[in-house]
């Protein structure tokens, strides 16, 4: 298991994990930061200065699950990991990751008003009591506030939270050592075992009256999705879609769905890659868009949208695969494509 500590800086979180290690029996302090220093370290520094935070690097994100992984089987757990995630799609990839490698995650918000952060931020920034201030800490200190802030909305709704303004960081851990025992925080994300050969995906397109295109939001991945999901062995890909539709959304198709595209997704490490179809599902009544339905562990969100709105929504390559799906529903028949391009 991990207890991830997550909140802002100053809220207290790598001193209440030390004083967590005495509460927790076989404990262990993982610091994702340290996967974050070796990464400056091992990469070229032009790649480096493409992003503005070592948790931009997929080989980060990738690396903290596996390290955490890899430390569970040397160690009895749970690991203690004070570590801030704002960013919610990074917070599903490194949780769906986890989930994937059967790790439980207890996710714990420290959290102090906006006034108490800035005061020890300032306190780091070398200002308080007279101190020159440093320039370049306060400024990274206030970006940091600012996206905590942004955050807060779905940080409270994921996590357990824990107001560490009038605690002692013993208090916060004992706090913290209550929770865990009584279950709080646990993330209920649905278990996607990671493949370990290619794959066959099949996604069903369902469209409004407007024809807008239903896309949902998954909590175990980072970026918006198509209904759907891997085939099962022996299982036909149109019948996979249909059975998708109805355990996400609830929705029962009674028709095949016709094909659209039929796109050969080559491997990328750490990827296997494998085909994707995608069905035209056809258009939703009313009733059935009202009763549509959401498993928590698995999707958090649906909406209907245009092609342009996709296009923000959307990884490149599931937009890539969008697009090409509209144009063959709009000619009437389907496309074969490899890596998102048509052939033949």
């Amino acid at each position: 298991m991990i207890v991830w500590l997550n909140g802002a800086s100053g809220a207290g979180k790598s001193t209440a994990a030390r004083h967590l290690l005495d509460l927790l029996p076989g404990s262990t302090l993982y610091d994702p930061e340290l996967v974050g220093s070796e990464l400056r370290l091992l990469l070229p520094a032009a790649r480096l200065e493409q992003v503005g935070d070592y948790q931009d690097l997929p080989s980060w994100r990738r690396l903290v699950v596996d390290t955490a992984a890899a430390l569970l089987n040397e160690v009895p757990g749970p690991l203690v990991t004070p570590m801030p995630l704002l960013r919610q799609e990074y917070r599903d990839e490194i949780f769906g990751g986890l989930a994937s490698r059967r790790v439980p995650v207890r996710h714990v918000l420290l959290h102090a008003e906006e006034t108490i952060l800035r005061e020890r931020a300032d306190r780091r920034a070398g200002r308080a009591g007279g101190a020159p201030a440093d320039a370049a800490a306060q400024g990274r200190c206030r970006a940091h506030l600012e996206a905590y802030e942004d955050a807060l909305g779905w940080l409270k709704q994921d996590a357990h939270v824990i107001d560490t303004a009038r605690l002692t960081p013993r208090e916060t851990a004992e706090r913290i050592a209550e929770a865990v025992h009584a279950g709080a925080g646990a993330c209920d994300i649905v278990q996607t075992p990671e493949p370990t050969a290619e794959t066959l995906a099949a996604g069903v397109l369902l469209f409004d009256d407007a024809d807008r295109v239903l896309l949902v939001d998954p909590t175990y991945k980072p970026g918006w999705e198509f209904p759907g999901g891997v085939v099962e062995p022996g299982e036909p890909p149109a019948r996979a879609g249909l059975r998708e539709v109805t355990e996400e959304l609830g929705i029962r198709l009674h028709s095949a769905p016709r094909l659209l595209v039929l796109d050969w997704e080559p491997p990328k490490p750490p990827g296997f890659g494998g085909l994707r179809m995608l069905f035209d599902g056809g258009r939703l009544a009313g009733e059935q868009i009202r009763d549509l339905l959401l498993p928590g562990p698995e999707l958090r969100d649906w909406r209907f949208a245009t092609e342009a709105e996709a296009a923000d929504m959307l990884p490149p390559v599931r937009w890539n695969r969008l697009r090409w799906a509209l144009r063959a529903r709009e000619r009437g028949r389907p496309l074969n494509l490899e890596a998102g391009v048509p052939v033949g």
